[in-house]
């Protein structure tokens, strides 16, 4: 009787032992019963947040979209409240887009980025954009002009969809690191609702210490990506004598001091294909207007950096080895402003064959 029992005991301890491994899963939810949100706007007035969550809701014919928003002292307390007024319960990993609403940007998202990234509950990936009118109408427009599209947003500015060479493109993790760097600023891309149903990008914010400092137009954002090496290949640029086509371009950086003031010389290198031209403008004469033009956008924009204190151009990078730590930390503030450019820009007429007098 006893040998019977031994034999019996491992045949029925081992099956319990699996079963109770099992209920590590008690707090799974259906995948009906759980709310994924694509895009999150955020607004704050005084110590209180406004979140807005936009859903992919499922209809009989496909998807619409259905946005909720609630109020608390702390995101994460008006998702709380967001996700008591629903039927599912919501989940934030799969947020793809951040909206910010401006005076939010300007006052600082600093606590809001820091917190992204002490939990998992949002990717660090996730883009970020900037709202330049009130969130309501911004995500009231969305609803209407996009249906059923639950990512229109995303697609607008994601790199494999909508996004353009003289956008920004700026995810959490980056704003995140800006924050904790010396020497390194960020932009973030500036929408709102246009006229023809979709969204007018507006330009980029200038951040620093994630606070929005200043904006730049789409031209000198574009320069800003060529810097950061985001090619601003395919992008048209439209002269007085011709209208060219960026094949590829190349930015190189070399940085000094000069009696203790800090100047930087680039070298940038564009290749283009000539789309159109107007009567007999030769290939010197459309490259030298491209390099005074290239050349004027670029002072334009390190006139905007010295006045914000913002560098989302990396300068500050070049003077890493040159400068001590303990000077380097006041780049912004003290040698920003002094910096001293003096730009090289070099035209490569690759293509001539495509063009059209007028």
């Amino acid at each position: 009787m006893k040998r019977a029992a031994s034999r019996l005991l491992p045949a029925v301890a081992v099956p319990l032992l699996f079963l109770g491994l099992l209920t590590g899963c008690w707090d799974s939810r259906d995948i009906n019963h759980r709310a994924l949100p694509v895009c999150m706007g955020i607004a704050k007035h005084g110590s209180v947040y406004h979140v807005y969550l936009q859903f992919p809701d499922p209809v009989r014919d496909g998807l619409e979209l259905k946005v909720v928003s609630d109020y608390g002292y702390t995101i994460t307390q008006a998702v709380d409240a967001i996700s008591a007024k629903m039927t599912s319960n919501v989940d934030l990993p799969e947020v793809k887009v951040i909206v910010m609403d401006r005076s939010y940007a300007v006052a600082g998202m600093k606590e809001s980025i820091d917190n992204f990234m002490r939990n998992d509950h949002i990717s660090a990936k996730a883009l970020l954009l900037i709202s330049d009118e009130p969130l309501d109408s911004l995500f009231a427009f969305m609803v209407k002009s996009f249906k059923p599209t639950a990512t229109a947003v995303y697609d607008s500015i994601e790199k494999n969809a909508g996004w353009d060479p003289q956008m920004a493109l700026t995810r959490v993790w980056e704003v995140y690191r800006s924050i904790h760097s010396y020497t390194r600023d960020v932009a973030i891309p500036i929408f709102k609702s246009g006229e023809s149903g979709t969204f007018d990008y507006d330009g980029s914010a200038i951040i620093s210490n994630g606070k929005m400092v200043g904006r730049i137009d789409p031209d000198e954002t574009l320069i800003a990506n060529m810097f950061n090496e985001d090619s601003g290949q395919g992008r048209i640029e439209v002269m007085n004598n011709a209208s060219v086509l960026i094949l590829q371009d190349a930015v190189r950086m070399k940085g000094n001091l000069v009696n203790g003031r800090p100047r930087v010389i680039l070298d940038m290198t564009i290749r283009v294909s000539v789309l159109e031209k107007k009567g007999d403008s030769s290939a010197a004469l459309i490259g030298k207007e491209l390099e005074q033009q290239t050349t004027a956008r670029i002072q334009l924009l390190f006139a905007k950096l010295r006045k914000s204190g913002s560098d989302i151009l990396g300068i500050g990078q070049e003077f890493r080895n040159i400068l001590p730590r303990d000077r380097l930390k006041n780049w912004r503030s003290e040698y920003l402003p002094k910096l001293q450019v003096e730009a090289r820009i070099h035209p490569i007429i690759q293509n001539e064959g495509n063009l059209t007098s007028s």
